[in-house]
């Protein structure tokens, strides 16, 4: 773990509410695919939470660059990420968590709430960029369609990776494409679509109370706890 500083060389919509940084670091940061960093915008004051957040890296370990990503709010975090412009420097803290991909893992599930996503978009692009033969199936659960964070990069990787299954899940309106499953994520869903969970490692990130649930279910089911990886995302 180390601090540096990242000049910023390109800004990604998501989606209406979602955007992506990418940064190109002073020196390599060597993560392991499902890390964070802490993003420190006042570095005066390291107790200022309201300014140095931690946030996941949102791109594999192997690219040259590192990219996280947020979704856009009226806070003075998000108000100083939205002033930033091409070639202006931050400073990271790095890398963080252990919650990560590892490559022992032959069959593992994502089951994902919202902007609980970008740790994932780490591993599976890692994944399909190795060609690491880890049977692999997420779960995406948003709102509605409009709010699905990467779906033309999931769906290229799954292209490129016939090991890899998605499905998307929204809960607040009939999906009009018919890929997508209205709803939430459901003890029904996950018995019906991925009858092999508790022979998988399971990550579950997403707002604090659905992780919550969806760890009980998964316990439900008849998932070891140890097979269970959770990280709650607050006030993302």
């Amino acid at each position: 773990m180390k601090e540096l500083k990242a000049r910023l060389i390109e800004r990604i919509k998501r989606t209406d509410t979602v955007e992506s940084f990418r940064f190109a670091p002073a020196e390599r940061i060597d993560f392991v695919a499902g890390q964070f960093m802490q993003v420190i915008l006042d570095e005066n004051n390291r107790e200022n939470k309201e300014l140095n957040k931690y946030l996941s890296f949102s791109s594999s370990p192997l690219r040259p660059y590192i990219e996280f990503t947020k979704r856009i709010s009226q806070s003075a975090f998000c108000q100083r990420l939205e002033a930033l412009k091409p070639g202006d420097e931050i400073l990271l803290k790095a890398p963080l968590g252990a919650c990560v991909f590892k490559e022992e893992y032959k069959k593992i599930a994502f089951l994902i709430g919202g902007i609980g996503i970008t740790p994932v978009i780490s591993i599976i692009e890692y994944i399909t960029e190795k060609k690491t033969p880890t049977d692999t199936v997420l779960f995406y659960s948003n709102r509605n369609e409009s709010e699905i964070a990467f779906r033309p990069e999931l769906e290229q990787w799954k292209a490129q990776n016939d090991k890899l299954k998605v499905c998307y899940t929204v809960s607040d309106c009939q999906p009009k494409d018919a890929s997508c499953v209205y709803g939430r994520i459901s003890k029904e869903l996950l018995l019906e679509k991925l009858p092999d969970l508790k022979e998988r490692t399971t990550f579950i990130f997403g707002p604090p109370k659905m992780v919550e649930a969806i760890a009980s279910l998964c316990k439900e089911l008849g998932c070891d706890k140890n097979t269970i990886k959770t990280e709650s995302f607050i006030g993302y």
